[in-house]
């Protein structure tokens, strides 16, 4: 593949969430998403954990091995989220091409886009992962009313720290010479369509088309990161290739790494380290710096550039292998291999740059990446403190809770009688929340239908002596005498020395024979009130 790359971080954003990679058999394009923290480790994770695939010799399907890939990188993400939780909740698109025996093996997941030009036809390869894309599918939007809907950057399916295991779009598709392909990410959505497809197909120079249409996008405003890759198919010679590879690692940088690994400023060891990037023996990258005469303990090289002694990639190291084919990096990706900041995971073998990740500290990158180590161990306290101290909350309120419940009283039926219950009819699982307190002398069948409902159903009081006066009226109604009987005969007594003296003479001889039969009447209710009280 021919191939050019550029990403910008538009006009409005602070920083470049947009990583992109393209050599002669892989072409990768991501945009980061997730804040300040997130956006730009998810996109320069994924990319660098997939530059490796850039070859075109594959034992089993290549298609297979790019999904596997892509999949990895998605298990990166989550590790990289449980080992530094600042970073949940971040994400990034993928866009994939890798061209193996023939064939063009195409991956894809979020609303980055693929185009293709060939035999004179402009096409989208890719669908977006959207939510109004969504609504066009099912016909409830129109594409034109897509650019202005609210949700149009809602994504349904992205790589990172989400829920949901990845889905992607494989594809494995046949290729002419002189195809071209154009991965971008949705930054280059704010240029009309029909210029794209205009610039694609009149800019011969691929370097010129990608500069084209990020300029387009700088005058469109650019509100957010840009990156565009253009990639054409062609006959595969020595020189047809790209070596941008030098210009996006500068040999500046490479030396400065070296020379602090061997104890040595020597400024003279960069012309050594760049003027053949793909000379170093085996792979081990070693050779270029070990033959410097500058380097006084070369000793202390091998650890730290040869992958084969340990699974942590160093920044060296990742900086050797690009060197070692040409390419073109960009964006967040290049800023993670220029700064060096390049710290591994634990348990990822070199082979794997899946264990590379951006971070912002370029001064040690080792003991940041042993520091995010050892994070877990101190979360591990703080979950087990939160865990505590919400069973402690708990403990309490259901302690509090059933206290409150036994300040309540409520009438009910125990074995066919009415009985006064302390607490509330309710029950919490096996645990009754209410407990018998006495049972009066009532029978359910000498009550009132419709008092037998109500016992029957219970009914509440707010104390014992609410529950008592309930259960006195309730026992009125069940001798069928008015519940005011149960009040007369202690009126009576005090009302009837005052009223007996202050009556005439010829009162007291008629009244007499009336109160003989109240007193008949009421030994009972005052026995029953008697017995209430």
């Amino acid at each position: 593949m021919r191939y050019a790359a550029r990403s910008d971080v538009g006009r409005i954003r602070a920083k470049n969430d947009d990583s992109a990679y393209v050599g002669r058999h892989l072409a990768v394009v991501a945009d980061g998403m997730g804040g300040h923290a997130g956006g730009d480790v998810a996109s320069a994770a994924t990319v660098l954990d997939m530059l490796h695939l850039d070859h075109g010799d594959y034992e089993g399907d290549a298609g297979t091995v790019l999904a596997d890939e892509i999949q990895t990188a998605n298990s990166l993400l989550s590790e990289l989220v449980h080992i530094n939780p600042k970073l949940a909740g971040m994400g990034t698109t993928v866009t994939s091409l890798l061209l193996a025996e023939g064939k063009l093996h195409f991956a894809h997941i979020g609303d980055s886009r693929a185009y293709r030009l060939r035999d004179g036809e402009f096409e989208q390869i890719s669908v977006d992962h959207t939510f109004v894309q969504r609504l066009i599918d099912e016909g409830r939007l129109r594409p034109e009313e897509a650019e202005t809907h609210p949700h149009k950057n809602v994504l349904m399916r992205v790589l990172g720290d989400v829920d949901a295991s990845p889905e992607l779009d494989l594809d494995t598709l046949d290729v002419k010479l002189g195809e071209r392909w154009l991965l971008c990410s949705d930054g280059l959505n704010y240029v009309a369509g029909h210029v794209v497809e205009r610039t694609v197909r009149e800019t011969k120079d691929l370097r010129e088309c990608v500069e084209t249409l990020v300029d387009l996008t700088l005058e469109a405003g650019a509100p957010d990161n840009v990156t565009v890759v253009m990639v054409e198919i062609a006959e595969e010679t020595p020189d047809d290739v790209s070596t941008a590879a030098v210009d996006i690692i500068p040999s500046a940088l490479v030396t400065g790494a070296a020379a602090e690994a061997a104890g040595n400023d020597n400024a003279e060891a960069a012309p050594a380290v760049t003027a053949s990037p793909a000379e170093p023996e085996s792979g081990d990258g070693k050779k270029p710096v070990a033959e410097e005469p500058g380097v006084e303990i070369p000793a202390e090289q091998p650890p730290s550039t040869d992958p084969h002694l340990g699974e942590h990639l160093s920044a060296e190291v990742l900086r050797q292998e690009l060197a070692s084919r040409p390419h073109e990096l960009v964006g967040a990706a290049a800023t993670a291999a220029e700064s060096g900041s390049i710290p591994t995971i634990a348990g990822r073998t070199v082979a794997r740059r899946a264990a590379t990740v951006l971070t912002h500290k370029a001064e040690a990158p080792v003991s940041e990446a042993d520091d995010l180590l050892e994070r877990p161990k101190p979360r591990r306290w703080v979950t087990i403190s939160i865990a505590a101290s919400v069973l402690v909350v708990l403990t309490v309120g259901l302690w509090l809770g059933y206290a409150w419940t036994q300040t309540r009283y409520y009438i009910g039926e125990f074995d066919s009688h009415v009985a006064i219950y302390n607490g509330v009819s309710q029950r919490l699982g096996p645990i009754q929340l209410s407990t018998l307190e006495a049972v009066t002398e009532i029978r359910m069948d000498s009550l009132p239908q419709f008092s037998q409902q109500r016992v029957r159903q219970t009914v509440p009081a707010r104390d014992l002596y609410d529950a008592q006066r309930i259960v006195k009226n309730l026992e009125g109604t069940g001798t069928i005498a008015p519940a005011d009987e149960c009040l007369t005969p202690s009126p009576t007594p005090v009302a009837t020395p005052a009223a007996t003296p202050t009556a005439p003479a010829p009162s007291p001889d008629p009244s007499a024979p009336v109160a003989v039969p109240v007193p008949s009447v009421s030994p009972s209710p005052t026995a029953v009130c008697g017995g209430g009280k």
